[in-house]
């Protein structure tokens, strides 16, 4: 039986998840709550109930989950109501702006015993399922390194995503996606968290950043967002014991280069401007191998499928309040970084 949605913020994300809701197997939107007239209009077209006020929303007894995607900072209000209310809440990453206030919304759901969840339906982006497989894997060994990047050339959103008090930036609107993955991809206990912010194109809020988290195992990961970088580097970079893999941008196939042999018997010298080097020598077929791997099919409704079977005690759910945490630690460390400098924080001392 479907469980209904009550959507509380019908903008940009908020009518994404309108639209997807409508394609769903396990949900009907049972109506939206927004302010904004324009975006009432655009409901009203797609055939959507409107709901006058919050209160409405969690006084309808056919609601079970409220989807929240406001602005940031408005957040732990909303999902604290609705929690306390006998909702079920999906909350629209970052989830909140600081660990104490997600703690906070933690303990209403655990006190309410209701299903709480951040909506990281990145988790289902084919270029970071590819990568993740990978790992498991073990087809090119045990990750070294990984290289996470998205680039643009459109500096900041506008609206509140421009403001700070609204918690704008691209460290909470793209960073926590490419974190959450990179923690998916890299479990290992956390050593360090450095980085640097850009500010480019605001002076506000950062429009870009430089992350790196070192792991206790000696692995690294990196993570960077720029908005102002017209020429595009690698979606994924990934160096392991036994090869390395590329993803030039979404959507696209990896390369892989995989190392079947160390050592040739005879390297032929390169010659460059400054001489010859055997060090740089290219590799070839006797050592390595080249080939294409796919993009692997994925679903993003999974993310609504997994969460109704949580509410109905027939899955665990995907999406940890632990997870969330964890990378909501990260952030706050890498902001705590760029404001002295990019210097290392340790990850253990923050609480």
């Amino acid at each position: 039986m479907k469980k209904n949605i009550a959507i509380v913020g019908y903008g940009g994300q908020g009518g994404w998840h309108g639209i997807m809701a409508q394609k769903n197997d396990v949900v009907n939107v049972a109506g939206i709550y927004e302010i904004r007239p324009e975006r009432i209009e655009v409901a009203k077209k797609r055939g959507l109930n409107i709901y006058g006020s919050l209160d409405e929303v969690l006084a309808d007894k056919n609601v079970d989950i409220v989807v929240c995607a406001t602005p940031n900072d408005s957040h732990e209000e909303i999902c604290i109501k609705a929690l306390e209310a006998g909702k079920h809440v999906i909350c629209e990453k970052p989830v909140t702006m600081s660990v104490e206030s997600f703690d906070r919304m933690v303990e209403a759901a655990n006190k309410n015993n209701r299903v709480f969840s951040v909506h990281q339906n990145r988790r289902w982006d084919n270029d970071f399922v590819l990568i993740k497989n990978l790992i498991e894997s073990k087809e090119i060994d045990d990750v070294i390194r990984i290289e996470s990047r998205v680039h643009g050339s459109r500096g900041v959103p506008g609206g509140w995503r421009a403001k700070k008090e609204n918690g704008g930036g691209l460290m909470l609107d793209w960073g926590v996606h490419l974190i959450d993955q990179m923690l998916q991809i890299i479990t290992d206990e956390i050593d360090t968290i450095s980085c640097q912010c850009t500010y480019l194109t605001s002076t506000e809020v950062d429009d870009g950043f430089r992350l790196t988290i070192n792991f206790k195992s000696g692995k690294q990961g990196y993570v960077e967002i720029a908005s102002y970088n017209f020429i595009k580097l690698p979606r994924f970079y990934m160096l392991c014991k036994k090869g390395t893999a590329l993803i030039p941008d979404f959507k696209e196939n990896a390369q892989i280069t995989k190392c079947k042999a160390w050592n040739e018997c005879e390297v032929v010298p390169v010659q460059t401007a400054a001489g010859i080097t055997m060090t740089m020598s290219p590799r070839d077929e006797l050592t390595i191998e080249r080939y294409i791997k796919e993009l692997p099919e994925t679903d993003v409704h999974d993310f609504y499928r997994n969460f109704c079977d949580t509410i109905d005690g027939k899955a665990e759910q995907i999406v940890k309040s632990s997870e969330a945490r964890r990378v909501l630690k990260v952030m706050m460390a890498a902001f705590e970084s760029d404001r002295n400098g990019g210097t290392p924080i340790p990850f253990d001392e923050l609480a």
